[in-house]
C-alpha cells in the first residue's frame, strides 16, 4: 500500500506543477495593471514601470513561475498589493472556512444521498424511486447560485429559521458556526447529493442482479445482511469515485456560495484577488485548491483498495 502511494504521487507531481503553471500564466494574461491597486490611479507611468521591474512583472511567464514556486517551497507565499496582508495569514484563515463548507457538503451527500439510492434501487419503479429520480435530475441541474438564493429566501427571509449570510469560527461559537454554515453546505451540496443518489441507485441495482446475490439469498442470508455485507460493499466503488471526481466542482461551488453568504473562505479570496488585480492571493489560493483536489483522488485511488480486497491483492 504504501509502495502503491508513493508511486501514485510521483505520477501527480508532474500533473500538480502542469496545472499550476498554466493557472499562473493565466491570472498574468488577464487584462489590467496590478499595479493600480498599490499606486492608485493617480501615478505616473515612470512610477508603474518601476515598480514592475521591482516586483519582477517585466520578467518573462517562466521566470517568475520559477520563482513564485521557490518562494511556495519556502513557505512565503507573498504580501497582497492591496492590504499588504501576508497571503500566508489570509490562508491560515480562509482554507478552514471552505473545508468545513466542503466536508459538510459531503456529508450531506453521504449522508441523504446514499440511503436515498438505496432505497430507490430496493424500490425500482415505485413512486419513491420517481420522486428520487426527480430529485437527482432536479438538483444535477440547479444552479448554486440560484440554489443559494433560494434558500436564502425561504429559510432566513420567509421562515425566519436560520441567518441569511456571515461566519463565526467554530472554535469560538459552535452553534452559531453550525447556524450559518447550514444554508451554504447545503448550497453547494444540493448537486452533490442528488449525484451520489443517483449513482448509488444505479450501482445497487447492478450489484442486486448478480449471481452471488442470488445465491446468498437462496442460502438464507438475511436482507440486512445482504444489503450490508455484499450488495453495499461493492456497489460503493462507484460512488467513491464519482465524490472524488466532485471535488473539484464542490470548489468552484464554493466560490459562488462564499460570494453569496459572505464566506472569508478561499473563494471569496480569489473573487476579490481577481477583481482588484491582487495576483499573490489569488495564486496561492489556487496553488492551494488544486493540492488539495490531487489529494483527494489520492485518497479515492488508495481507498479502493478497503472496499475490494482484489484491488488490494
Amino acid at each position: 500500500m504504501i509502495r502503491h502511494a508513493a508511486r501514485r504521487i510521483v505520477y501527480l507531481l508532474p500533473i500538480a506543477v502542469m496545472t499550476s503553471f498554466l493557472v499562473f500564466s493565466m491570472l498574468l494574461l488577464l487584462p489590467g495593471d496590478p499595479t493600480f491597486a498599490l499606486l492608485g490611479e493617480t501615478a505616473s507611468l515612470q512610477e508603474r514601470q518601476a515598480l514592475r521591474t521591482k516586483m519582477g512583472f517585466d520578467q518573462p511567464i517562466p521566470i517568475q513561475y520559477v520563482r513564485w514556486m521557490k518562494s511556495m517551497v519556502t513557505g512565503d507565499f507573498g504580501r497582497s498589493l492591496r492590504t499588504q496582508e501576508p497571503v500566508s495569514e489570509m490562508l491560515a484563515t480562509s482554507v478552514p472556512v471552505t473545508l468545513e463548507l466542503t466536508l459538510l457538503a459531503v456529508l450531506l451527500a453521504v449522508v441523504i444521498g446514499v440511503p436515498g439510492g438505496i432505497i430507490a434501487s430496493l424500490r425500482r419503479n415505485s413512486w419513491v424511486d420517481l420522486l428520487v429520480s426527480f430529485f437527482a435530475m432536479g438538483g444535477m441541474a440547479l444552479p448554486y447560485f440560484w440554489a443559494g438564493i433560494l434558500l436564502i429566501r425561504l429559510f432566513a427571509l420567509e421562515l425566519d429559521w436560520l441567518p441569511p449570510s456571515g461566519y463565526a469560527p467554530i472554535y469560538q461559537d459552535p452553534a452559531m458556526n453550525l447556524k450559518l454554515m447550514i444554508l451554504p453546505a447545503l448550497t453547494v451540496g444540493v448537486s452533490l447529493v442528488a449525484l451520489v443518489m443517483r449513482q448509488t441507485r444505479t450501482s445497487m441495482l447492478e450489484v442486486l442482479s448478480q449471481d452471488y446475490i442470488r445465491t446468498a439469498r437462496a442460502k438464507g442470508v438475511s436482507q440486512a445482511r445482504l444489503l450490508v455485507r455484499h450488495a453495499l460493499h461493492n456497489a460503493l466503488i462507484p460512488v467513491v469515485t464519482v465524490i472524488g471526481l466532485q471535488m473539484g466542482a464542490l470548489v468552484s461551488g464554493a466560490v459562488v456560495t462564499e460570494t453569496i453568504f459572505s464566506l472569508p473562505g478561499l473563494g471569496r479570496m480569489m473573487v476579490e484577488g481577481i477583481f482588484t488585480r491582487d495576483l499573490a492571493p489569488v495564486q496561492a489560493a489556487i496553488l492551494v485548491t488544486v493540492v488539495g483536489v490531487i489529494l483527494v483522488n489520492l485518497l479515492t485511488d488508495l481507498s479502493y483498495a478497503s472496499l475490494d480486497r482484489r484491488i488490494k491483492l
